[in-house]
């Protein structure tokens, strides 16, 4: 293994570490941050015209996709009501899963007193390659961690909701129905 590989793994280590160390409760109900890129997980809307707008909602590692897509429908409901709207046609939905590998070399995989030894490798996988003092490779371990982010666009209206239309939500029903699943984050 080079040095080169060696410190990529040692980054790739500790980016995993911050990301799952930052992951210790799923997100609770909360505006993300678009200019701290450590708190992204939470809401964030986009108004694209008078009466319609992008709504997401990121979750972290612990976050699951039913509780991401609920606080999507909770935020899109509470946002309707905050600008004198009745209910909304959610006209695009969609919940995207993210997947990330985090490698991490295990520290002291051998045992206390190991020691990397060097030696060059011939055949297909020529180079220099560490090596303990039992002729074995370090082992990597790999993570598979997985967030959602829920998205929709929703038009709002005022009135009475369309009995006929799926998409369409009566957003004082929609919020007292979730009300109670909604964690919010500690004082």
């Amino acid at each position: 293994m080079t040095r080169a590989t060696r410190v990529a793994s040692v980054i790739v280590a500790l980016a995993g570490a911050a990301v799952l160390g930052s992951c210790a409760t799923p997100t609770p109900y909360h505006p993300a941050s678009l200019t701290d890129p450590a708190h992204t997980d939470g809401y964030h809307e986009l108004q694209v015209e008078r009466d319609r707008w992008r709504i997401v909602f990121a979750g972290n590692s612990l976050t699951s996709r039913e509780t991401v897509e609920t606080y999507l429908l909770y935020r899109a409901a509470e946002l309707t009501l905050q600008n004198g709207y009745d209910w909304f046609h959610a006209v695009e939905r969609d919940t995207e899963e993210h997947v990330t590998l985090v490698g991490r070399e295990p520290i002291g995989a051998w045992g206390p007193g190991w020691e990397p030894h060097w030696r060059y490798a011939y055949g297909g996988r020529a180079g220099w390659r560490s090596w303990d003092r039992h002729g074995q490779e370090p082992a990597f371990d790999v993570s598979r961690v997985t967030t959602y982010e829920a998205v929709a666009e929703v038009v709002m209206r005022r009135g009475t909701k369309p009995a006929d239309d799926a998409r369409a939500f009566d957003a004082r029903a929609v919020k007292a129905s979730l009300e109670a699943r909604i964690v919010r984050p500690e004082s």
